[in-house]
């Protein structure tokens, strides 16, 4: 499993949402100042958060995007599972994957199983607030 430069922008995104003032509509051009990110590619990640309902954005004047939820609320799965599609280590394991006639003779299939359910675990344990305190802290910066 490689996520993709989307899923990692767009944890960015959610992290720069989640450190601004609570309710208030950040524009698209300073997310993407701060974070060193082309603008033109952060529309693409943006629009699929707004069609998740992850983020919600304001046009005009005094417009931008904003958290829906407290930062807490939202999880690093979450997020990639929308940007990236899928976290399965194997192909086998998406959940638009056609069933492997193999499957029930597959000697290695409860490992690509154990990882999935260890990755999923993981990231669905880490929220947006925890790596904003993460960042904040000092522990990290890139994400």
């Amino acid at each position: 499993m490689l996520i993709s430069t989307k899923g990692r922008y767009a944890l960015r995104v959610m992290t720069d949402l989640a450190g601004q003032i609570p309710g208030e509509y950040i524009p698209l051009k300073e997310i993407a100042q701060r974070q060193e990110i082309s603008e033109k590619y952060l529309e693409a990640i943006i629009k699929l958060l707004v069609r998740g309902g992850l983020v919600a954005g304001l046009r005009g004047k005094g417009g931008g995007y904003r958290l829906t939820r407290s930062p807490g609320e939202y999880t690093a799965g979450e997020v990639l599972r929308l940007t990236e599609g899928s976290l399965a280590p194997v192909a086998c394991l998406d959940s638009d994957a056609v069933p492997c006639a193999r499957a029930a003779a597959c000697l290695t299939l409860p490992v690509w199983q154990g990882l999935d359910r260890v990755i999923g675990q993981y990231l669905d344990s880490v929220t947006i607030a925890d790596l904003l305190r993460q960042t904040s802290a000092g522990n990290g910066g890139a994400i």
